[in-house]
């Protein structure tokens, strides 16, 4: 808080502040208002108070975009946490009211998630907190340590990710793998083995392959596993979403190795047929990820409650 050492503090509106940290998680002035309850012109004029008191413009349009200076870059961690430390100090250990709770959670994670929990998530939710919103970003939007420290998402779940101390997760569901092909796949028809079989090792591996990839990366666990025996496959697509791979499949030669759960939820509307891998490919644990200002947030401890309460299904 240097950068306002030489203001009168006594005089500072902290709500100030609250329009600051929306304007960084949603650079957007219609956003930020939205997020904190005000309305387009209450954020301008907040901005523009925020702009006198300390001497920089703090946002400039950047596009269909409001981009922070390198000033507002440098202030915006101390003034994240300092407000995360009032809330959990006025919160204490109160008891969360849903009923009366306005706000906005964000989740990251992938269309797995937002297919076959996160409908879950919001009929639990929208039952106890009519005044909450929910809403979900893709898995390639960014760096979640980066999203986190920013508040810009309130949870990710993700497979195993290597993150700072700082990053509190726990582990929420497993998930195996199943192959699909289409229904009339050649090659596998060829071999004669039917849905529900496993599909041989060396045709496995002598058939085209499609992943779900968010990063474009071309080997995933199913090369892992093959590696521990000394295979390989041929992978010639990579999609950023599941539901991509499985249209692709259903409209070609290609197979894939998708979520056993997510395979069986759309395996008939897509025209696919499920098997067994010739090998183990691992079941990948599931975890759920938040910045650890808010493990004793109760607005916070509620959300992770209903998202255990969706996943209980997956669990072993």
């Amino acid at each position: 808080m240097g950068a306002i050492s030489g203001m009168n503090l006594a005089a500072f509106d902290l709500n100030l502040l609250r329009v600051f940290d929306a304007l960084m998680r949603e650079r957007s002035v219609t956003r930020a208002g939205e997020q904190i309850g005000l309305s387009q012109p209450a954020v301008s004029q907040a901005l523009n108070r925020l702009r006198a008191l300390l001497d920089d413009q703090l946002f400039v349009r950047r596009g269909p975009e409001m981009a922070p200076t390198p000033k507002a870059e440098t202030l915006a961690p101390s003034i994240r946490n300092a407000l995360a430390l009032v809330e959990t100090a006025l919160l204490g250990d109160k008891a969360f009211d849903p009923g009366q709770a306005q706000r906005t959670y964000t989740i990251l994670s992938s269309d797995f998630f937002s297919m076959l929990v996160l409908p879950e998530v919001f009929a639990r939710m929208s039952a106890e907190a009519p005044g909450v919103r929910l809403r979900m970003v893709d898995s390639a939007l960014g760096d979640v340590e980066r999203l986190l420290q920013d508040d810009a998402v309130d949870m990710a779940v993700e497979r195993p990710l290597t993150v700072a101390e700082w990053v509190s997760r726990e582990l929420v569901f497993t998930s195996s793998f199943s192959i699909v092909a289409a229904r009339d796949h050649a090659g596998i028809a060829a071999a004669g083995v039917a849905p529900g079989g496993t599909i041989p090792l060396d045709l496995f591996c002598a058939l085209p392959h499609a992943i779900r990839s968010i990063d474009g990366s071309m080997s995933g666990w199913t090369d892992e596993a093959l590696a521990s025996v000394g295979r390989q496959r041929r992978v010639v697509l990579t999609l950023p979403q599941f539901a991509a791979v499985a249209k692709a499949v259903a409209q070609s030669e290609l197979i894939a190795a998708i979520p056993r759960e997510y395979a069986d939820a759309v395996a008939a509307e897509e025209g696919l047929a499920v098997y067994e891998a010739p090998l183990t490919l691992g079941r990948p644990e599931i975890s759920m990820y938040w910045h650890s200002r808010h493990d004793r947030n109760p607005a916070h401890i509620w959300l992770r409650e209903h998202m255990r309460a969706a996943t209980a299904r997956f669990r072993i």
